[in-house]
């Protein structure tokens, strides 16, 4: 599943440099014929997942260049020269029957000043003050152990949350969810830039150029490093770096953690005391695209390196039956599994039980397999599988199946894509007892054992679908797991009555939903509102504005924050689900704090927003999987109250 979501999100890549698009490209006809030939029959004919040919010209033609060449497209382009790569960015850039082509500048990332506001200087981010830790700080993906994403010391009061204002604005390709300790705030994305950023103006401390990833920092207090404060990156290319947090100076870089040509690091590391836990995903579904490649055989898993010196500790996979082969194709190429069930989502940690819980993605071939769409946990020191419970079984899938499918390696029948790609959350009941709970992309919740991975509830919240039901992720106070829902399908079938699955098919769900963790019943829903926005790729038509709630909350005492998109992020009553407060990212552009002038918002996708010291961190412009709403360049927005 998720692999076709790295090409959607453009995260797939194998390198951390970005080939930059040549001025002086093949003609655009050439271009045309290469796309035709190799492209046009998933990108125009309904395939699954695949972004349509509108939705590919609003992108940089660097980044095409890039899926080409390192990430998810680069099976489709065997054989093809870096002319030809141009080529077709250059036509899918610049044709005028590119409907979607932005009217107005999204943005290109330019070269980072230390500014506060669109001019002047700086001095505080100049002279690199020291990180001081406060009881407000944001240091990983879920923010503790138990990935709850529960913000207790927020530096918000309840009349601050409806006086929330954009402060400032950072413009950047591809940003992932931030880290923050003190006024130091930590961002990668997909540009190859790794920021470390001051919270209060944007400006830049020091920026790491050869570091591609979507994954949330890891920030430590740790003699490892000089500064005493420490960040560990897991980088799209399956290379875990670890850097001084004050400094940006690489203290140690791992092995290549995976050596299957077509994995990748997407979910974010976890620490727990003295090692690294990272899961290892891939993009072989999309692979498996191509006629001439045998799918497949890559197998999801989860590392442990040692946090001083990034050396390898234990990896297990999470599919144990043997590789064997299926069939075989012309030319002698073979089809073989079982594969998949790869990693997506960050682990949760139980240091009581000395447990990792990890989320399975689907399978890619014919043959069953008990380790996808599976809840699992791991032991922290050996990485033994102490359980694992598969919710779903028979979820075979890959890209590009369907009826015009010549590929040779679609799975018969074809499995709905029902994995995970939230990470779960362990909490602790009234009782005193614990419940592990995870949310699925078939739109159901589960309540389950920690100590023996038993089923005690589940619930259907949304419908689900192949981008929808829990997308990214869920979050939790003490008392209620909050649970957003995407059915993106369903909601693309409302906008496009006939176009999205078969007439009289169930209503989505999309909203917001608070479930009691004890017995799974649902407290309260608040669909997502019908809501206008302006998405740029419109060139200022009227823009069918996607409702969909895929990216993860965050949670603070009395309040859920959510985005959506349509572009909007919002407020709710933690005991209602009442709409406290609400802001639209597409309402206006932004001059950002790096230069850039116009900066459009756009969809709200993928890791969610980041609250600490008083202020919300959020990117707006798609970092997900639908690309709706997408401008190819991402913008960081930064709230406080009044903007002040």
């Amino acid at each position: 599943m998720r692999a076709v979501r790295t090409w959607l999100f453009g995260v797939a890549v194998a390198a951390a440099s970005t080939l930059g698009f040549a001025a002086h490209a093949q003609p655009a006809s050439s271009g045309q014929q290469i796309y035709e030939t190799r492209c046009k029959s998933c990108h125009e004919g309904g395939a699954p997942r695949a972004p349509t040919r509108a939705d590919l010209g609003q992108r940089a033609p660097g980044d095409i260049v890039q899926a080409l060449t390192n990430g998810i497209m680069q099976p489709m382009a065997q054989g093809l020269s870096d002319a030809d790569k141009q080529a077709v960015a250059a036509y899918l850039t610049t044709s005028a029957s590119v409907a979607a082509a932005p009217s107005r500048p999204t943005g290109q990332e330019m070269p980072q000043v230390a500014v506060k506001g669109p001019s002047a200087p700086d001095p505080k981010c100049a002279t690199n003050p020291p990180i001081q830790a406060g009881n407000s700080d944001w240091t990983s993906m879920g923010i503790d152990n138990a990935s709850t994403r529960f913000q207790r010391h927020p530096g918000l009061t309840a009349a601050d949350v409806p006086r929330l204002k954009v402060k400032w604005a950072f413009s950047m390709t591809g940003g992932g969810q931030p880290a923050v300790v003190g006024d130091w705030l930590w961002v990668t994305n997909r540009s190859g830039k790794f920021y470390a950023l001051d919270t209060r103006t944007g400006c830049v401390h020091w920026s790491v150029d050869d570091l591609v990833s979507r994954t949330s920092p890891m920030i430590i207090k740790s003699p490892i490093s000089p500064s005493g404060w420490l960040t560990v990156i897991s980088q799209s290319d399956r290379i875990v770096r670890a850097f001084d947090a004050q400094t940006g100076k690489q203290i140690w870089k791992s092995a290549q953690l995976e050596d299957h040509p077509f994995s990748v690091l997407t979910g974010s590391p976890v620490i727990v005391g003295d090692r690294l836990i990272v899961p290892i995903s891939s993009i072989e579904e999309a692979a498996a695209m191509s006629k001439a490649y045998g799918c497949c055989t890559f197998r999801g898993s989860v590392a442990a390196l040692d946090l001083a010196t990034g050396k390898l500790l234990w990896k297990t996979p999470m599919i144990g039956e043997p590789l064997k082969v299926i069939r075989e194709k012309g030319g002698g190429v073979k089809v073989q599994g079982p594969a998949g069930a790869a990693v997506w989502a960050a682990p949760s940690v139980d240091r009581k039980r000395g447990l990792a819980y990890v989320v399975t993605g689907d399978s890619y071939t014919d043959i069953d397999t008990t380790g996808d769409d599976a809840v699992v946990a791991l032991d922290l020191k050996t990485g033994a599988i102490r359980w694992r419970r598969q919710v779903t079984q028979h979820d075979n899938f890959v890209m590009g199946c369907g009826p015009a499918s010549t590929s040779g390696n679609c799975p018969t029948p074809l499995g709905p894509d029902f994995d995970f790609g939230a990470t779960p959350i362990l909490m602790t009941l009234k009782n005193g007892h614990q419940v592990l709970v995870a949310g699925q992309k078939s739109g159901l919740v589960y309540g389950l054992d920690p100590d023996s991975g038993a089923v005690l509830w589940k619930t259907a919240v949304g419908v689900g679908s192949a981008i929808g039901g829990v997308e990214w992720g869920i979050g939790a106070n003490d008392t209620q797991v909050f649970v957003p829902i995407a059915d993106f399908s369903q909601v693309m079938a409302e906008l496009h009555p006939g176009a999205f699955g078969p007439a009289g098919a169930p209503a989505g769900k999309p909203g917001v939903n608070a479930l009691d963790p004890a017995t799974g019943t649902i407290v309260w829903t608040t669909p997502a509102p019908k809501a206008p926005c302006v998405y740029a790729s419109d060139k200022g038509k009227p823009s069918l504005c996607v409702r969909s709630q895929p990216a993860a909350p965050a949670v603070i005492p009395g309040f859920v924050f959510e985005g959506s998109l349509d572009g909007w992020v919002r407020a709710y009553d933690a005991k209602t689900g009442k709409i406290v407060w609400e802001d639209s990212t597409t309402s206006r552009t932004y001059d950002t704090v790096n230069g850039i002038k116009g900066q459009p918002g756009g969809g709200i996708d993928g890791m969610g927003p980041t609250i600490a010291g008083g202020m919300m961190f959020i990117t707006s412009g798609n970092n997900g999987a639908a690309r709706v709403g997408s401008n190819g360049v991402n913008v960081l927005l930064a709230y406080s109250v009044d903007g002040k």
